[in-house]
């Protein structure tokens, strides 16, 4: 008795509430009009809903709507008719007394899947990734009614579809959308390519215009490849190409998605890469390429980009190392023989691994050096840059678009551009340094390190930097110094500003290009546009007779049940702290400079 005395006041405060919430709008009073049925059953519904009783419709047709209270012996009812001559409808009897209790438990007849998609769809236009769990408590919480599970998801299954169209219609609108992107978007690529009788969808390419003219005009010549596994309706994949801006941020070059992930989709995806970025002009210099090295990608890579060194990631190859040995003092020290600047150094490190476990050998041989260590990389300069920074954005992409249309899907991804591009670009033109931020810290560390050095000047361009530790050779107009940082990062180590600052030049202007504001200003020039709403897209397109072909649905279908997640945790995406190592002690954990150790 006394849950059911609680629950009778918590749906009569909920009642309450609900009058003052539903106004004058929802009264009823005879000659009330409503635009059609249709809005006359919604709005008798939602009534019933808010003051806990059941409905009961006895007529409901083109021309009249009559209710009354499902309770025998209950007085309520109401009956609504057509307006002669207009498409309204008007209250013409109503005897809004009540004598029964009402609903007293938290079911209600009238809360349909309908009604919840029609309560749901302000939230969900806010957050797609509304749960339904939360849509459970807070139907509970607003209007006192208890929904099931599969209500609650067929009802934001729903309220996507209203907002968004179905999955399927997205499919339909994909050569619309290409063509508005290829008219808004001058000079940016966008292609959709069907398969089999059936013109199923197989194949989706967008690169903006904006972002082909930054990679070209200020960004490093390295690219990221990788993927990441939709888990809506239909499947499918993402395969995305990311440069790197001068300031360490992520600049995604060209997105595809795929029905599948396989060998020849990865051939394809390279071809448009490289169509869109004229490999035979002589001013994009050679690429390295990073990206976990699939079977696929890597004769992808191999048969387009045949001049591009391709290398591991070493977050991936440094997790195979972590999980095979699952040895921390293993690790860490795989991690001072990556970082090691010369192959001697190198080798040392590996020689002391052996002697803990001869398997390092194998695990070589699958992880050959020359891949992914710092002193045996084979390609262009990498500035420093060792990880796959896409895998975290991928991966938000897919969780933040799981129950969005394709079309949809891609204008998420391109709003999230277009942010980036305003973000940076205002941003940088607050900055006064030759140098972008990350570069300025970096050449500082360097200029106040080099005053532990002694500079001996063998030439107008050749310099002795003498420390404790070893001589370094330091060649200021190769731009080389003997302990390779200089060549590898891009940017003056302290052995260069030492030489450079003894000779009164400014080490900043001895950065690599890339690293200038004014490349980095340059790379986000351009904007993205808008892409206006698809019932405007006939009126905007250039050939209003084009007969576009209509794309289906792909035939790989998600299988039932709820699909499981990978969780990507933020310290896996990111590069574990280098143990540093003293240079004079040889001790762990301090550098030269603040060694405590006698002499």
């Amino acid at each position: 008795m006394g849950i059911c005395k609680y629950l009778m006041a918590e749906q009569a405060l909920i009642a309450l509430e609900s009058q003052a919430i539903l106004g004058a709008d929802h009264a009823l009073v005879i000659g009330k009009e409503f635009p059609d049925v249709e809005t006359c059953r919604r709005t008798l519904k939602d009534l019933a809903l808010a003051m806990h009783f059941d409905l009961r419709i006895v007529k409901s047709d083109r021309s009249r709507f009559i209710a009354k209270c499902s309770k025998e012996g209950c007085p309520w009812r109401i009956h609504v008719a057509k307006c002669p001559g207009v498409p309204t409808f008007s209250v013409r009897t109503l005897n809004g007394e009540h004598t029964c209790e009402g609903v007293q438990d938290l079911h209600h007849q009238q809360a349909s899947v309908g009604w919840v998609a029609r309560s749901l769809e302000a939230r969900i236009r806010d957050n797609p990734q509304y749960k339904p769990k939360e849509i459970l408590q807070d139907i509970r919480d607003e209007h006192g009614v208890s929904v099931s599970y599969m209500q609650a998801w067929r009802g934001k299954e729903r309220s996507m579809a209203a907002l968004h169209g179905t999955y399927e219609e997205g499919y339909h609108l994909l050569p619309a959308y290409c063509e508005q992107i290829k008219l808004l978007n001058p000079g940016s690529f966008a292609s959709v390519s069907s398969s089999g009788a059936e013109s199923c969808f197989q194949r989706l390419f967008v690169a903006y215009r904006a972002c082909v003219s930054g990679f070209i005009s200020g960004c490093r010549p390295l690219l990221e490849l990788d993927r990441v596994h939709l888990k809506g309706k239909y499947l499918g994949t993402i395969l995305c190409a990311a440069a790197v801006d001068a300031d360490d941020g992520l600049f995604p070059l060209a997105i595809a998605v795929v029905d599948v992930e396989t060998d020849e989709n990865w051939l394809w995806f390279l071809s448009e890469l490289r169509n869109l970025l004229g490999m035979n002009s002589e001013s994009m210099p050679r690429l390295t390429i990073l990206s976990e090295r699939y079977h696929g990608m890597v004769e992808a890579v191999q048969s387009h980009f045949p001049t591009a060194f391709h290398g591991f990631c070493l977050r991936y190859v440094s997790e195979n190392f972590r999980d095979t040995f699952k040895n921390t003092k293993l690790v860490n020290m795989f991690w001072t023989a990556v970082y090691s600047l010369t192959a001697s150094e190198f080798e040392s490190k590996i020689s002391e691994m052996m002697e803990i476990s001869r398997d390092v050998i194998q695990w070589f041989e699958l992880f050959p050096p020359d891949l992914w260590a710092v002193a045996f990389f084979q390609g262009v300069v990498r500035y420093g840059h060792f990880d796959l920074g896409i895998t975290e954005i991928l991966y938000d992409w897919a969780v933040e678009c799981h129950d969005l249309p394709i079309v949809q899907t891609m204008e998420h991804i391109r709003n999230q551009l277009s942010s980036w591009f305003e973000t940076r670009r205002d941003s940088s033109l607050r900055w006064n340094s030759i140098l972008v931020p990350s570069a300025e810290k970096r050449i500082a560390e360097a200029i106040s390190d080099a005053g532990c050095y002694k500079v001996l000047r063998a030439n107008e361009v050749e310099f002795e930097i003498v420390s404790t530790e070893r001589t370094n050779i330091v060649d200021i107009r190769a731009r080389v110094c003997s302990c390779n940082r200089w060549q590898l990062y891009g940017l003056p180590c302290a052995h260069a500003a030492a030489a450079l600052i003894s000779c009164g030049q400014n080490a900043r202007l001895f950065a690599e290009p890339c690293f200038t504001v004014v490349n980095y200003q340059q790379t986000y020039s351009q904007m993205i546009p808008e892409i206006p709403d698809r019932n405007l897209w006939k009126k905007q397109q250039q050939q209003p007779e084009k007969c576009l072909p209509l794309i289906l649905p792909p035939k790989t279908r998600r299988p039932p049940g709820r699909p499981k997640k990978k969780v990507v945790r933020a310290e896996n995406l990111k590069r574990p702290k280098r143990i540093v190592q003293c240079g004079r002690c040889h001790l762990l954990g301090h550098s030269q400079k603040k060694c405590t150790q006698p002499f």
